[in-house]
């Protein structure tokens, strides 16, 4: 989305005029924190803001320190940005992946009131009073600050600001795929898997998160492959690939998510590098993929070196530097300086010395030797060895260095101090595989003693690692690897593939073997002069991880959250390695055996919008209505959301409130009819030889010896013996049940008894299907319900003889077939009538007419609910609350004592179970018989007791009760069952007290002479 834009931008004097990629016949303007600036078609914000000499983009977390572009891709830690206005605002983009477009507009984060002038850098100046952990030694006493700490807490936290307008504006979209191989990463040994994959036939989908393929090899210019320069190699490679119809190439777009049974997610960024988004594309799409096999080819990260103020604006990666010289033609800085612990590095060297830039190289290695080093030789550069940046003085950017001999592994300063003027310091401490997807999907690693890097061992899934992500650096190496496991994949999946000839690949041969020297001496004591840091985001220095370790944390896991070492948007990926060294020095071990830290998805921040996709609003909770919504409609109910349904809560005829209408529909399921809406009650297919058993194993009571035809009423336990949900299961058939579950418990019923199938009883024979929306529900209940039906036309005798209460029968109603169960849910002659979804509304209109004369009322959830208590019958989730048991609620008679076992039998017969004092369910009965008590209030002995009140327990079910002509309540006491007749008192917000008795929790109909009509 493009926004206001402004004139004169200002001049991109750090531009060559003829290196790089960008498309210089088309000029972008764009506008950073107020103020215009321009670049081109292809540049991303960061190269277009370094082309613009501007090295100063952020603050960092804790002390506000400036902070400039670190590096070019996913691992960028410091230039966070908020990208456009209003609604459309998005904290926390990097600005080394944000591609430039017509009229963008970005603000820098984190300062207060300008990135010029930010007053959270004085905390900078308190810095030893904010070493690490102060947060949870500060902020303890007095307790009484601890309102005015959460105040200061809560300001000072987080990164960024979310939009000022909080509906996004823009679409996002998800979709499902499935593939024979999966490629995350386009770099050179990416592109060779897909070209094996694909040559095999197979579905190959190919995903890089830059915004077009080659990886690393897109910022080298030293190197030829097959006479041509690699760009050239990259564009007929990707042509080849793009002829197949089977192979699926996805720019970008990261995969973010490695889970089990090779389930990858990715994040496609459909139109975000676009000036105006088209209407009929999203602005990112979720991709989430099942794949036969993966390579994972994802390269590797360039480690900083820890020394002092190496966190300048100007302290730059080498790798970076190269990227930005030769992929966008910006040269950084003009008197530079390359310090380095490995040969790659040098190539940087050589990139700014072609690029017009002062160059020179200081590395910690004694006496390095090979072909890159003999070329920046004999390009005039000069080369220090054996020596050390030690500090790095500046402010908004880097000024001066300090570079001195060292000893070999850079612990000691060992000769003279010398001072160079620089305004660029391009680091290298060598490189780290991205393993973070392989450590996903639960790969496992080793520690490379040569190259000082973790990489895959071993993978869980079926996947392969290939190139850089795979310890292999050297590109000849990579490519070759990304060939054979591209083939290996390929064959895995069913495919025949052979290796196809290896592209003749011309480039300077080199060592990646660096020095170990993890904490650079800065020439003092330990602890002094300017800060080291390892995490720049979150401001965690060399200090601070010797600080955690002296004080007992030395987990890396317990650092990690002690310091936020590696907490930050870039998941530790420049951080981890150092902050591990640092840390097993600090505790005289090995790296290996300190360990690394958990790597968790995503592998970078994900727009949450593209995680929602169309999930959002309305649809975020879906609305489900019954086929007869219609019609309660048309009938002017009132409706509640129950369980994602609509349910037609009461129906108001004309001057009534909803009290009014409830006690009426509630008189006539008593005196005549009433009809209810039951469509939502969750309904479950349960079929298998095995069936039976499995239910045995479900419910409490027993189900063997069930006839067919018949119903039976089952109370399901957690494992540790709390009621979960209850229902009416019936036996259809010899192996064939339905089963019944409360409306808002049919979805997590099904989930249970699927996860106990599948996981602990995979021997047996059943299978489950919700049919919840299959059938229609009507229920009517009533003294005069069977006459009704006669009325409509059922051809089934409905005599108690014949249709015994607790039975099912299969009938026609008006020449509807449909299946009804001889079940109550509230103390009358009931009838629970199933038809096929599509008959539901005739069924129902039906009825309506056809007990019209004798006075059928349709009645909602709420006389439902009243109807209920006045029988004394439980609703799971409001009677229980995840801690109540089968005993509590009276209801021992429906636990078996025969069965062997069922879920919850072991936790029934724990000692606690059997308590005097556990809450137990019991009815009250108000000493003014009009006074509704107000569910949820609490109950006490003594209500003129001092403050805190010892709590009996709570109401959970309270209604007037016409029937009964006076109010009534069910409620969890503490020992309850044996207060019967005792008087207790419930305290009201507003100073009143209400008395009422303990009684028995059936009101209405104690014999249950009704059920029969």
């Amino acid at each position: 989305m493009a926004f206001g834009k402004s004139k004169s931008p200002a001049a991109q004097t750090s531009r060559n005029a003829t290196m790089g990629r960008v498309n210089r016949a088309k000029p972008i303007s764009f506008t950073f924190d107020g103020r215009l600036y321009q670049g081109y078609e292809g540049d991303t914000l960061a190269s277009a803001l370094l082309a613009n000499n501007v090295h100063l983009v952020g603050r960092s977390f804790k002390y506000h320190r400036p902070r400039g572009i670190l590096s070019a891709g996913s691992e960028e830690p410091n230039a966070l940005i908020r990208l456009g206005k209003g609604a459309y605002a998005e904290p926390n983009l990097r600005a080394t992946q944000i591609e430039l477009f017509d009229g963008l507009y970005a603000e820098s984060q984190n300062r207060f009131p300008s990135l010029d002038v930010d007053v959270g850098a004085v905390n900078s100046l308190l810095a030893r009073f904010f070493p690490a952990g102060f947060y949870y030694k500060t902020f303890m006493w007095p307790a009484s600050l601890w309102m005015t700490y959460e105040h200061v807490i809560r300001n000072a936290a987080g990164l960024g600001k979310v939009a000022d307008d909080h509906n996004d504006p823009d679409r996002y979209e998800k979709t499902n795929a499935h593939c024979d191989v999966l490629i995350a990463g386009g770099g050179a040994s990416g592109l060779m898997a897909a070209l094996q994959a694909g040559r095999s036939g197979a579905r190959v989908i190919l995903a890089d998160e830059q915004n077009e393929f080659g990886g690393w090899l897109l910022s080298e210019n030293d190197v030829e492959i097959d006479g041509d320069p690699a760009s050239t190699w990259i564009a007929k490679t990707v042509a080849t690939l793009t002829t197949m119809p089977e192979v699926t190439l996805l720019p970008r777009t990261t995969v973010f998510g490695y889970m089990d049974s090779n389930y990858l997610t990715l994040n496609e960024r459909v139109t975000d590098h676009l000036e105006e988004r088209p209407a009929h594309l999203p602005r990112q799409r979720l991709w989430k993929v099942r794949a036969k096999q993966v390579v994972l080819a994802q390269g590797a990260h360039e480690r900083p070196l820890v020394f002092s103020g190496n966190d300048l604006p100007g302290v730059m990666m080498a790798g970076a530097v190269r990227s930005y010289i030769n992929r966008y033609g910006v040269v950084p800085g003009n008197r530079t300086a390359v310090f380095t612990n490995n040969d790659d590095a040098y190539r940087t060297a050589l990139a700014l010395h072609e690029a017009g830039a002062y160059v020179t190289v200081v590395d910690l290695r004694p006496e390095p030797r090979g072909a890159l080093i003999t070329a920046v030789k004999r390009a005039g550069i000069d080369v220090l060895t054996g020596h050390a940046v030690t500090i790095a003085h500046g402010g908004k950017r880097i000024a001066r260095i300090e570079v001195a001999p060292v000893n070999k592994d850079a612990t000691k300063v060992v000769g003279d101090q010398d001072y160079f003027d620089v305004d660029l310091l391009a680091m290298s401490g060598g490189l780290s595989p991205a393993v973070h997807l392989h450590s996903q999907a639960r790969g496992k690693l080793q520690w490379d003693d040569t190259k000082l890097c973790f990489k895959p061992s071993s993978v869980h899934e079926a996947c392969f690692n290939a190139g850089a992500c795979n310890g292999n650096f050297d590109l000849v190496t990579a490519m070759k690897d990304g060939m054979r496991n591209g083939t290996k994949a390929a064959l895995a999946a069913g495919f025949k593939c052979k290796d196809a000839d290896m592209p003749d690949v011309a480039t300077f041969k080199q060592s990646w073997r660096p020095l170990a020297a993890w904490k650079i001496t800065n020439g003092s004591d330990a602890g002094k002069g300017p800060k080291a840091f390892v995490d720049f985001q979150n401001d965690v220095t060399a200090t601070d991880i010797g600080i955690a370790a002296r004080e007992g944390y030395q987990s890396v896991e317990h650092l990690k959250r002690y310091t936020t070492m590696g907490m930050g948007t870039d998941q530790g990926k420049t951080s981890n390695i150092n902050a591990l060294a640092i840390l097993a020095d600090a505790l005289e071990s090995e790296i290996p055996e300190v360990g690394t830290t958990t790597f968790r998805m995503p592998y970078t921040p994900t727009n949450i919008g593209a995680i929602a996709g169309r999930d959002i609003g309305a649809l975020f909770d879906p609305v489900r209505l019954t086929r007869m919504d219609d019609w309660h409609r048309n009938a002017g109910a009132r409706f509640e959301h129950v369980g994602q349904w609509m349910r037609a809560w009461y129906y108001p005829k004309d001057g009534e409130s909803m009290s009014d209408a409830v006690n009426r529909e509630v008189r006539a399921a008593r005196v005549s009819a009433g009809l209810l809406d039951a469509s939502t009650l969750g309904k479950i297919d349960i079929q298998g030889k095995d069936a039976a058993e499995f239910l045995n194993r479900i419910y409490t009571n027993s189900w063997s010896k069930l006839a067919v035809g018949k119903c039976r009423y089952g109370l399901m336990l957690k494992d540790d013996g709390m009621v979960m949900d209850d229902g009416v299961t019936t036996r259809l058939g010899e192996n064939h049940f339905h089963m019944t579950t409360t409306t808002g418990g049919a979805a997590g019923v099904l989930d249970w008894m699927e996860e106990w199938l599948q996981t602990e009883w995979p021997e047996l024979d059943v299978y489950l299907t919700s049919v919840t929306e299959q059938w229609a529900v009507a229920t009517l209940s009533g003294p005069k319900a069977a006459k009704i039906l006669k009325d409509a036309q059922i051809d089934i005798d409905l005599s108690a003889s014949n249709f015994p209460f607790m039975s099912m029968q299969d009938c026609h109603i008006g020449g509807i077939p449909a299946r009804i169960f001889r079940i109550s849910f509230t103390g009358e002659l009931s009838f629970e009538i199933n038809v096929h979804a599509r008959h539901g509304l005739a069924l129902w209109t039906h009825l309506m007419k056809a007990g019209k004369a004798h006075d059928i009322t349709p009645y909602g959830t709420e006389a439902m609910h009243v109807l209920r208590a006045e029988k004394g019958f439980i609703i799971v989730g409001q009677e229980t609350d995840g801690s109540v048991t089968p005993t509590d609620l009276n209801m021992d008679w429906i636990v078996s004592k025969q069965k062997p076992d069922f879920i919850g039998k072991r936790a029934l017969a724990r000692q606690s179970m059997a308590l005097e004092n556990r809450k137990q369910l019991v009815g009250l009965q108000t000493k003014d018989p009009k006074r509704v008590i107000v569910e949820g209030a609490h109950v006490v002995v003594d209500p003129d007791q001092p403050m805190p009140m010892e709590m009996l327990g709570q109401v959970t079910s309270s209604y007037y009760s016409p029937n009964v002509n006076r109010s009534i309540a069910m409620a969890m006491l503490k020992g309850g069952h044996k207060m019967m007749g005792q008087t207790v008192y419930l305290p009201m917000l507003d100073g009143d007290v209400i008395e009422a008795e303990i009684t028995d929790t059936v009101f209405f109909d104690p014999k249950g002479e009704r059920i029969d009509g």
